[in-house]
This record gives C-alpha cells, sequence and structure tokens, in this order.
C-alpha cells in the first residue's frame, strides 16, 4: 500500500514590532591610547589671605549689626548707633 505524502506548506515567519523596526547603527568603538604620560599643570604661586569676608549682603549686614552692638555695650551706650556701626563697618572693611 502507497501511502501518501502529503505537501506541506512553510510557515511564514512571524516577526515583533520591535523585531520589524531597523535597528540604529552602532558606532565603532575607538582605542583609547593609555601610553601617553598625564602632564601636570605648574605649580601656582599662592594666593594672597583674605580675611574671610561673608558670601553675601545680608550675611555682612548682620555681622555688622551684632558687631555694633557689642562696640556699643563696651562703650556703655554713651556715643551715637551711627558712630558704632561705622566703626563697625571699619572692623571688616580691613
Amino acid at each position: 500500500m502507497a501511502e501518501e505524502k502529503k505537501a506541506v506548506k512553510p510557515k511564514k515567519a512571524t516577526t515583533t514590532k520591535a523585531e520589524a523596526k531597523p535597528k540604529a547603527a552602532t558606532k565603532p568603538k575607538t582605542s583609547v591610547k593609555k601610553d601617553a604620560p598625564v602632564k601636570k599643570a605648574a605649580a601656582k604661586p599662592a594666593a594672597k589671605k583674605i580675611k574671610a569676608a561673608p558670601e553675601n549682603s545680608q550675611l555682612r549686614y548682620k555681622m555688622i549689626e551684632v558687631a555694633a552692638y557689642y562696640l556699643a555695650e563696651k562703650d556703655g551706650f554713651a556715643g551715637s548707633p551711627v558712630e558704632y556701626w561705622i566703626a563697625a563697618e571699619l572692623q571688616f572693611s580691613k
């Protein structure tokens, strides 16, 4: 008895959405030379030391205010507040 062979149709390849999109071209990796010596920056002379100045005007104002109060307290609050303020400002401008 002869067996009959049925023709088998090949199935179509199924692709997902991710596979259907073309992939972006990748850049070739470049090699980094590690043989070159690292150049050190020339030593800079030390900067002049400056008294610690407040970073903003509000902090400076508060420091002068406190200094003026202590100057006035030391003098027994006998002088003018403006004189104490000016004396305190001079302390911070030196």
